[in-house]
């Protein structure tokens, strides 16, 4: 029952963005690094738990998440995702996640995640991914992963540390 709680408050709250006034979305923070540790057992970031939310907004990767809708849609970007697919954070968890990538490339998007969906997550994922202005970049080494609590499953969330232009 916990985790049904936690999963409806997350849903009512995916739309906030993050801010000092709710510790950086805190609570979606520790979701994702709880659920990275859990089927990776490496830690998403190193910080004191009470500054979580800041570190991860703040980190020097992207991290990404979307929920568990039929066409899931983004409910968590941290500033270098934001910055990086050129869009506000009303923007972005707007957006239905398979339009992160080009429309030849969504079917190779969702292999990935079925993968993802069996396993648990994938590590040194490679892909074509675009920016609101039409800049297309790759993403590389990308580490995606199941976000659950007690066995619920809440979406998934990506993780990359490096990123190229897409030049042809």
């Amino acid at each position: 029952m916990a985790g049904f709680l936690f999963a409806t408050s997350l849903a009512m709250s995916d739309r906030i963005p993050p801010a000092p006034e709710n510790r950086y979305r805190d609570d979606h923070a520790q979701l994702l690094s709880d659920s990275y540790y859990a089927v990776t057992g490496r830690k998403l970031i190193d910080c004191a738990r009470e500054a979580l939310g800041e570190t991860l907004y703040f980190a020097p990767f992207a991290l990404v998440s979307h929920d568990t809708a039929e066409d899931p849609v983004f409910n968590y970007a941290n500033k270098m995702a934001l910055d990086l697919f050129e869009m506000s954070w009303e923007q972005f968890t707007s957006l239905p996640s398979r339009k992160s990538a080009e429309q030849p490339l969504r079917e190779e998007r969702a292999r990935l995640l079925a993968a993802v969906n069996a396993q648990g997550f994938i590590d040194n994922y490679t892909g074509i991914r675009i920016a609101s202005t039409g800049r297309r970049f790759f993403i590389e080494h990308a580490t995606v992963w199941n976000l659950a609590i007690d066995g619920t499953a809440l979406g998934q969330a990506a993780m990359f540390r490096s990123w190229r232009p897409v030049t042809e």
